[in-house]
């Protein structure tokens, strides 16, 4: 995908106002429940920030695929919730707070993380010397400002005005969820040519592992006692990465401006929709886990 002005513009706009939208949900009493809840705080975080990207590695060793492709994976692993998790959440009757509180710390987390691991994954992947690494500082600083900037001020436009905020909330994320159609389509678009291809590539690999992560996220939830509805939140929110950020770092000229790994994030968006109502369903027939 050449540098234009869908990835550099519109991209990291739509992103912005994605998460504006988040912090237009979120209030500082989110972040207290990381002492009033720390254990299901941190099963939520250790099964998005540890074993999803722990799953995604294992799982390419088990699958070959080109090395653009296997680090466009890894990138999609390791980045945080997604605004998205929080309403599937909602739709679920699982703890939302809980859901929007991961989602919240996680973003935080990864502005560190992320261009870390991303150049190890390159590194092994690609090989030593033939990459261009992603400047540490530099990835840093756009995440902060395409997600905690926006985040920020979404909280503060909360807190300031909460009324407008609240009326503000359901127009943004109209818009947020228009933005993520059209991110998806943009960056499947941009390779069309190659998408069967990439679809049989990388399809099979996303689905698994979507789904090995929903699964161990709610049956590590189960095995440290945690409430259903904490379990479904953490399972949706593991299960539901923020591909959108995913596909801005991978696109744009300043970071990886490589369209190829942004083709795994478009994909699992798409598959992700699907099991993620799937995951919907079935955790919202709360019956179904009233003995669980």
């Amino acid at each position: 995908m050449q540098a234009n002005i869908l990835t550099e513009i519109f991209l990291p706009v739509a992103l912005g106002i994605i998460m504006l939208g988040m912090g237009l949900s979120l209030t500082l009493e989110d972040f207290k429940r990381i002492a009033l809840f720390p254990k299901a705080t941190f099963v939520g975080l250790f099964s998005q920030l540890v074993l999803l990207p722990v799953i995604a590695f294992l799982m390419l060793r088990l699958i070959s695929l080109p090395p653009e492709l296997a680090v466009g994976v890894m990138l999609l692993a390791f980045c945080p919730g997604g605004a998205t998790s929080n309403l599937l959440s909602n739709l679920a009757r699982a703890d939302v707070a809980l859901s929007i509180t991961l989602t919240a710390i996680s973003s935080m987390i990864t502005v560190f993380t992320i261009p870390f691991f991303i150049n190890l994954s390159m590194e092994y992947f690609i090989g030593e010397g033939k990459y261009v690494e992603l400047p540490v500082l530099k990835t840093m600083l756009q995440i902060v400002v395409i997600t905690i900037i926006p985040v920020s001020i979404g909280m503060l436009l909360r807190w300031k005005s909460p009324e407008t905020s609240k009326r503000a909330e359901k127009p943004v994320k109209i818009a947020s969820a228009i933005f993520i159609t059209l991110i998806i389509l943009g960056a499947i678009l941009k390779e069309k040519e190659n998408l069967v291809d990439f679809f049989a590539q990388v399809g099979l690999i996303t689905l698994l592992i979507n789904l090995i992560i929903l699964v161990l996220a709610y049956g590590i939830s189960k095995f440290f006692k945690l409430s259903h509805p904490q379990r479904s939140a953490v399972a949706i929110e593991s299960g539901i990465q923020n591909g959108t950020l995913a596909i801005t770092i991978a696109t744009s000229s300043m970071l990886l401006n490589n369209s190829q790994m942004s083709i795994p994030a478009a994909i699992y968006s798409l598959i992700m929709f699907v099991t993620g109502g799937v995951a919907v369903y079935l955790f919202s027939r709360t019956f179904m886990f009233d003995k669980a």
